[in-house]
């Protein structure tokens, strides 16, 4: 993996997409998508995890944050897909599932590779993490999160979309509280 999208600067907020080996759309069941928000809402409330702006899609997760003083996102992170990676193996599993043979032989398949003894291997390698070091950045990549859901004609409004952030700004009901980015203002 590329040293390009690692994250360097523990005290900096990063634009992050964690996806899901082979882009299997696991999170198109709605206890998927339930059992992922509560991971992220313990991460918030016991490991520092702050989130800026996010959007959860079939097979992806784009997410603004950073750890707060005394934490590093890389360990929230991989702390969050490890656990995740159980829960979704085990939501799999136990819950109805009409793809269940396919998902579990695919995630199987991507340990092949693997040095280390794995059964399955649920996201990516990497965060594919990008610094973020402007306001002109920061509010390219929120408007690119919030846009995901319009992209793929899920909705019509970014602020239609349940699982994104996109409410929060638009300050209706949200899966998941964000520490909200104000919108530098314009000077002529």
């Amino acid at each position: 993996m590329s040293d390009k999208y690692k994250i360097r600067e523990p005290d900096k907020a990063y634009f992050v997409t964690m996806t899901i080996v082979q882009w299997i759309d696991v999170f198109s069941r709605p206890i998927q998508k339930k059992r992922l928000f509560a991971s992220l809402q313990h991460c918030q409330q016991n490991k520092g995890l702050i989130i800026y702006a996010y959007c959860l899609m079939s097979s992806h997760l784009h997410m603004i944050c950073q750890a707060d003083e005394g934490h590093l996102l890389t360990n929230i992170l991989r702390d969050f897909k490890t656990f995740t990676s159980k829960q979704i193996i085990q939501t799999i599993q136990e819950e109805p599932e009409s793809r269940r043979e396919w998902m579990l032989s695919a995630f199987h398949q991507a340990c092949d590779h693997l040095k280390r003894k794995q059964r399955f291997k649920v996201w990516q390698d990497g965060n594919h993490a990008k610094e973020l070091f402007s306001n002109h950045f920061i509010w390219q990549k929120l408007d690119y999160i919030h846009a995901n859901p319009v992209k793929d004609l899920i909705v019509s409004h970014p602020e239609n979309y349940l699982y994104s952030s996109a409410r929060n700004y638009a300050e209706l009901d949200s899966m998941l509280d964000v520490v909200m980015l104000s919108r530098p203002v314009k000077t002529s």
